[in-house]
Formats: structure tokens, sequence, C-alpha cells
């Protein structure tokens, strides 16, 4: 994961996308990792280009099920599933961290 990450960035930087769509690229790292991961998105979100000193914004949409991304994001949706139909409603930070907090508290009760 950590490879793959490094070269994803690391062709961002030379020939920036407008986006990137990531699902769940911290499900197998550990808490300092994901704290990682989520200060270089950050960070290459907010990119300013060296030589005219121009914002390069760059949107990265992530879904995840830890906390650390969800520290350092600017928008969120929460996904619902009932009777076969999906419902996504924009939700607060607070919320979000609520229900992964909720989460892993059921895979925990379920180990």
């Amino acid at each position: 994961t950590m490879v793959a990450l490094c070269l994803i960035f690391a062709i961002q930087r030379c020939d920036p996308a407008p986006f990137y769509i990531f699902d769940e690229i911290d499900a197998n790292l550990d808490a300092a990792h994901r704290s990682s991961l989520a200060q270089m998105i950050e960070r290459q979100a907010s990119r300013v280009n060296e030589e005219s000193g121009d914002p390069e914004p760059t949107q990265f949409i992530t879904t995840t099920f830890r906390p650390e991304l969800i520290h350092t994001g600017d928008k969120f949706y929460g996904v619902t599933h009932r009777n076969k139909a999906s419902t996504i409603k924009s939700i607060s930070k607070a919320d979000a961290l609520r229900i992964i907090s909720e989460d892993q508290n059921r895979q925990r009760q379920h180990a």
C-alpha cells in the first residue's frame, strides 16, 4: 500500500490531475501511517505552483472507516443502505467521527 501511494503522489507532483478517488486506501495502514497519509493528502490538495505561485488545487475523494482521514477532511458524506437502496447525505465532521466510532465499537463487540 505504501509503495503504491508513494508512486501516486510522486506522479501527482509531476503531472497533477484535478481529482483523485481513493477507496479505503488507509484500511491496511496503522494509525501512524494513516495520520501521515492524511497530512500528505492535505498538503497535496493545497499545492502551489513553485514557478508562478498560483494555487493548483486538487480534490481527493476518499472512503474510510478510520478517523485519521476525517480529521483533515473538508466535506463529509454519510452513505446508508436500507431496503436495497442507498442514501447519501452531507454530514458534519462530528457526525462522521461518531459513525466511525460506533462502527469500531460494533466490530470489537463481534470479535
